[in-house]
């Protein structure tokens, strides 16, 4: 019987001398604004967005709206197989954690894990296995066991001492909404979230979260102009505090604004049905460089990688263990 993977944790500051180390995924949000000629003036701007849209969110008590600001680390997960002697720690996922610090008391917060999410398996899964599956198909599939590895390796995280060690709560994944769905505006608001829009069938990328045990809700909050997709274990709006949920707004409502300024960054507010669009003209551009396509190449390249090291050495324990884990 194949034991369960172990797992080792790395956290690396992310500020403005921030550089991405040799085995960080340079698809990751962070990653991809740390390099090229503007790194430093990208990772002081992007930290000013996010600490200016905290404090306006954490409007009570902060009159001059810079009582707060947010500290980042980047956590690196390795997993370290039992599939034979030879298998090396492999490099699985990678999280952002945020501290708040209180400027008024002198004091450090804990915020919520997650925020971020990036997966070498995931870029597998989306780069090479999805292209490949459809490629002679004249509609669109999905194959049958899609995601359920990766779902099994994340919960397998999420279950293990090394998290709970580390962690005090269940993590928040906070991503864009699909551009293949439209959402529908709903009468109910959180003071901190927003208000809330449903849609009444998953993205592909819903159903990929699903796989890893985890719901989604989406929200826009106060002065957003487009919700944001919640992923999350438990009750979101029960299980964290007013700051932790504004430390992951603000983190990652700032990154998509980078990211999808078509969408996050659009000079109109989403209507009571909205479908996002990144062909949507009607936006303003951050001050932050950012590649968009060499993205989207690096994704395949590393998906390769994923494939060469890690899926095809070691497929049938992989599989294996993965129909154990479910059962």
């Amino acid at each position: 019987m194949i034991k369960n993977p172990t797992f080792t944790i790395r956290r690396v500051c992310f500020d403005e001398n921030y550089h991405p180390s040799d085995n960080t995924r340079l698809t990751t949000n962070f990653a991809n604004l740390a390099r090229g000629e503007s790194r430093k003036e990208n990772l002081r701007h992007v930290l000013r967005m996010i600490d200016n849209r905290f404090n306006s969110l954490a409007s009570w008590d902060n009159p001059k709206g810079d009582r707060y600001s947010v500290q980042l680390d980047i956590i690196s997960v390795e997993m370290n197989g039992h599939f034979d002697e030879k298998c090396e720690a492999f490099p699985l996922i990678e999280l952002l954690k945020t501290t708040i610090f209180d400027k008024k008391t002198d004091n450090h917060i804990a915020g919520i894990t997650g925020n971020n999410f990036s997966s070498y398996v995931r870029d597998y899964d989306f780069s090479l296995l999805l292209p490949e599956h459809n490629k002679n198909q004249s509609t669109f599939s999905i194959p049958s066991n899609f995601g359920d590895l990766h779902g099994n390796l994340f919960k397998c995280f999420i279950q293990s001492e090394t998290y709970r060690e580390s962690f005090s709560k269940l993590p928040v994944i906070c991503l864009s909404i699909s551009t293949n769905k439209s959402y529908y505006r709903t009468e109910n608001q959180h003071p901190i979230l927003g208000v809330e829009y449903q849609q009444p069938e998953f993205s592909l990328t819903d159903q990929y979260f699903q796989k890893m045990g985890m719901q989604v809700r989406y929200f826009m909050p106060s002065n957003s102009v487009a919700p944001l997709a919640f992923y999350f274990f438990g009750d979101l709006l029960s299980d964290y505090t007013d700051l932790e949920l504004i430390s992951t707004i603000s983190t990652m409502e700032t990154f998509q604004k980078v990211y999808r300024p078509e969408i996050y960054n659009a000079n109109s507010v989403a209507p009571e049905t909205y479908q996002p669009s990144l062909t949507h003209q009607d936006y303003s551009l951050t001050r932050v460089v950012y590649d968009r396509e060499e993205r989207s190449r690096l994704a395949i390249a590393q998906g390769k990688f994923t494939q060469e090291s890690f899926i095809k050495p070691y497929h049938a324990p992989l599989e294996q263990w993965s129909a154990s884990f479910s059962s």
